[in-house]
């Protein structure tokens, strides 16, 4: 999407229809519509604007919920956006620390934005492209005057930097909201009683990837923008939260910072570091687990020490992911009497299932050698034609060995391929 194509879909015209055509979730919807506005005369151009994002909208859904119906996106942007829920949860970090002004810089389409406006927080969003800052805008715009957009630097608009919140970079800086806005409040104001009270901080979401609007690449983490240097130097002044990929070099992380791993629904989504008030006392390593509309956690003010090995037992277990990340696998282990499977594999092994929402349970039916044909004649004779393929440790393509199985059957199981020691298993399991 270009400025064209955004001043195209930000037309009324276009905006109706967009209403109008609802979701569009396949190839064959989209292609229907478009042959349909042909027909009624629209130009080419308002034509793919607006059944784009009638696309973008209905993938929206998965992270937005209702909230897609009235926002729009670039595709770019919607893949890296942050879901609603996890966002939420952002948000009520900033407000139990009694937060009441951020500034998001690198906002892209608004998803964090959008819940920390939603729990009262006033907000300056900030994003270095100039179409993702004026559909940040557009999303965040029924937030009215707590909400205010701008198109330029994070590092011109950080609480603190001396200017005028834009960057003098771009001749196109400016305020999204209203053109005689200055920079952001001081990082602190008066409470009722009168005195001094840190009240501002700031959500940080550096760019990881190439700048563009549909495909994109990721970049090393010496390439972010803003600098990690300069994020770190950022979140020693003020309380700051730093959104990063959950696989961000663990050696890289300052040690006065809580490193928060998330995952939602099974998924490893982000590393949030927190800094200042934002940080728990004693909690340096976290791990947050987001199942449905349920939150768990497991912290830690280090890495913990990992569980001792012990044979196969009756009972595997898989840590959630966020638990591996932040290496608090052997607390989970000993909460559930469980011993490490192998000292280089994230499986935990007991007599006993799981009961926790930070691992998965599998009850062991038999061990088998790595072998197809092996593995087929044990699943044809348990009539399992539906087969779950995990692996760990071994240099093995689950679709691809899939292939080499006779599936056949009613009944279903999970194959757990993995190392243990010098020697490669597969484990025919239940979940439980």
């Amino acid at each position: 999407m270009d400025m064209s194509e955004l001043r195209t879909l930000l037309t009324p015209e276009a905006l109706r229809m967009l209403d109008t055509l609802g979701p569009i979730g396949s190839t064959d919807a989209a292609a229907r519509a478009v042959m349909r506005l042909r027909a009624e005369g629209h130009s080419p151009e308002f034509v793919a604007a607006v059944v784009g994002q009638a696309r973008l909208r209905t993938k929206a859904a998965a992270k937005f919920g209702e909230f897609a119906d009235r926002m729009l996106f670039t595709r770019a942007g919607l893949e890296q956006a942050t879901r609603l829920g996890v966002a939420a949860r952002h948000a009520g970090r900033f407000r139990a620390a009694g937060i009441t002004q951020v500034s998001d810089l690198g906002c892209g389409i608004g998803g964090d934005a959008l819940a920390f406006a939603g729990a009262g927080i006033r907000v300056t969003a900030v994003d270095a492209d100039e179409v993702t800052a004026a559909l940040a805008a557009f999303n965040l715009a029924p937030f009215g005057s707590d909400v205010e957009v701008r198109h330029g630097f994070a590092e011109d608009a950080a609480p603190g930097a001396g200017g005028d919140g834009v960057s003098s970079r771009s001749p196109a800086a400016s305020s999204l909201n209203d053109p005689e806005t200055g920079a952001p409040d001081s990082p602190s104001s008066l409470d009722d009683s009168g005195h001094d009270e840190p009240a501002e901080g700031v959500w940080l979401d550096p760019a990881r990837r190439t700048a563009g609007h549909t495909e994109t690449r990721r970049v090393t983490a010496d390439d972010y923008s803003p600098s990690l240097e300069w994020a770190f130097a950022l979140a020693e002044r003020i309380p700051t939260g730093i959104k990063l990929g959950p696989a961000h070099d663990r050696d890289a992380i300052p040690a006065d910072v809580e490193a928060q791993w998330v995952s939602a629904d099974g998924d490893v989504v982000e590393l949030v570091l927190w800094s200042g008030i934002l940080a728990r006392e004693d909690v340096r390593r976290a791990a947050l687990v987001i199942r449905g509309g349920r939150t768990h956690e497991l912290t830690a003010p280090a890495d913990t020490e990992d569980a001792e090995v012990r044979p196969l037992g009756a009972y595997l277990h898989e840590p959630d992911g966020a638990v591996i990340r932040a290496r608090l696998i052997g607390d989970l282990a000993r909460s559930l009497d469980a011993g490490m499977l192998d000292p280089h594999i994230a499986y935990l092994t007991s007599e006993t299932p799981a009961d926790s929402p930070f691992a998965a349970s599998f009850r062991v039916r038999e061990v088998l050698p790595m072998n197809p044909k092996v593995i087929g004649s044990a699943l044809k004779k348990a009539g399992i034609g539906r087969l779950e393929i995990k692996k760990r440790g071994v240099d093995v393509d689950p679709a691809a060995f899939r292939k080499k199985l006779a599936l056949r059957g009613s009944a279903e199981a999970t194959l757990i391929l993995v190392r243990i020691g010098d020697k490669r298993h597969a484990i025919l399991a239940d979940r439980v």
